[in-house]
């Protein structure tokens, strides 16, 4: 580990775990939970849940039904007169051994795909949340830095047309001192319109979440308690588009054996019942019949195998995308912390030098344009230490989302155990 780390290491870990689990610049945990399950995407999948247990209920069942099949003929025969007759078949087909059992656990692995892409689908709303919130934050909190120049330099234009009405500074310098104003005022009103259009869009999309006034300060990144190499592993082990992929390969496995056991087609049994010259002839029998299958339920076959396969496929192609998913959560992780200390130290550098400069302004020792430039450098520099601190903020809480360490069903049970408690 570079010094730096360590150095952050040492600063993080003396900040409490319990801070962290309910941290102030985030919205509060009951908030985020009905914003999570009641957003569209989540709802719509719940419903494709109930949709996927339905199905299982029809595969369970089965389409074999009872089929009713009946006729009546008027006949006449020369020299003999007209007749009624009239016949009566009931039958249905039936399952071969075995059918029943490979239909009933394509409906379960059904079920399960539909609920981790459910839980996929609140993942996402999750990450999505995680990043309109944090556009509010570092838009709120670069319009309060952009405030603080603007009024720093209202204050320095004040005390310099003082001077120039006592003789002891040029016009020129007032020309300065506006213009750097005058860019000040402008970048204030672009982080306010940035401001403004990160407040609307979140209160769009998540309008379960009340929105203050003012956008909390963005809090200082914070390791949770959990190392980030095993909330990496947890990215893996938790990853319900994992499950989902494996469920899915499952499923259409089970759906090949079950399309190639169809290739003996179900045979059917039943009765039959018929009355004919009127009654003159009667009987009752016993009927069965069978398809014969060909090329037609062959390439069935050779499709659902395909499919099996490419869904394999599918999931080699999943984990390797989870996987890549979690060492990039890692990496942005840890490089965003360490560009985030570097980011504060230049802050806090280019302050003191903006500090030491206003003072040799005041004794005449530096010109005014240095004066501006050295403001001008701090005030850059501590817009890049809150873009730096928002973005480690992000992929610590992304690495969280990731591994389901924050956010989800579990978290909501374990925050509601500890409300009880207390």
């Amino acid at each position: 580990m570079k010094p730096l780390g360590y150095a952050l290491g040492a600063l993080v870990l003396l900040a409490p775990c319990v801070a962290y689990a309910q941290r102030s610049d985030l919205p509060p945990l009951e908030k985020v939970m009905e914003a999570l399950d009641s957003h569209p995407a989540v709802t719509a999948a719940g419903a494709r849940v109930e949709s996927a247990r339905a199905h299982g209920d029809m595969l369970r069942k089965g389409t074999h039904e009872i089929t009713a099949t009946g006729s009546y003929v008027r006949r006449s025969v020369d020299r003999e007169g007209g007749y009624d007759e009239f016949d009566a078949t009931l039958s249905r087909p039936f399952r071969l051994p075995g059918k029943a059992a490979l239909d009933r656990e394509a409906g379960a692995l059904g079920i399960e795909v539909a609920q981790n892409r459910m839980e996929d689908a609140r993942h996402q709303a999750a990450l999505m949340l995680s990043g309109l919130w944090h556009d509010w934050l570092t838009a709120g909190s670069l319009y309060r830095n952009d405030l603080d120049t603007v009024r720093s330099l209202e204050q320095a234009t004040v005390a310099l047309r003082r001077r120039v009405a006592l003789r002891d500074a040029a016009q020129l310098d007032i020309d300065q001192a506006m213009a750097a104003l005058a860019q000040a005022r402008a970048q204030a009103e672009m982080s306010r319109a940035n401001r403004e259009e990160a407040r609307v869009t979140f209160a769009a999309t998540f309008p379960e979440i009340p929105l203050p006034p003012e956008p909390p300060e963005l809090a200082l990144p914070d390791l949770p308690p959990q190392s980030l190499d095993v909330l990496r592993d947890l990215v893996i082990e938790r990853s319900h588009e994992i499950r989902a992929a494996e469920r899915e390969a499952q499923r259409l496995g089970v759906v090949a054996r079950r399309v190639r056991a169809d290739r003996i087609a179900d045979p059917s049994f039943g009765v039959r019942l018929f009355s004919e010259r009127s009654g003159m002839e009667r009987g009752a029998g016993f009927i069965a019949s069978m398809p014969l299958g060909g090329g037609y339920r062959r390439a069935a076959s050779d499709q659902a195998g395909a499919e099996a396969n490419a869904a394999r496929l599918d999931l080699a192609n999943t984990l390797r995308s989870i996987t890549a998913v979690a060492d990039a959560d890692l990496s942005n992780a840890r490089g965003r912390l360490d560009a985030w200390w570097s980011a504060q130290v230049s802050a806090q550098s280019a302050a003191d030098a903006a500090g030491r400069t206003e003072r040799g302004y005041q004794l005449g020792q530096i010109d005014l344009v240095d004066l501006l430039y050295a403001r001008r450098q701090a005030n850059d520099a501590r817009r890049s230490e809150i873009t730096a601190r928002s973005e480690a903020d992000r992929a610590l809480l992304k690495i969280q989302i990731d591994s389901h360490s924050i956010w989800s069903p579990d978290d909501e049970n374990e925050h509601q155990a500890v409300q009880m408690a207390r």
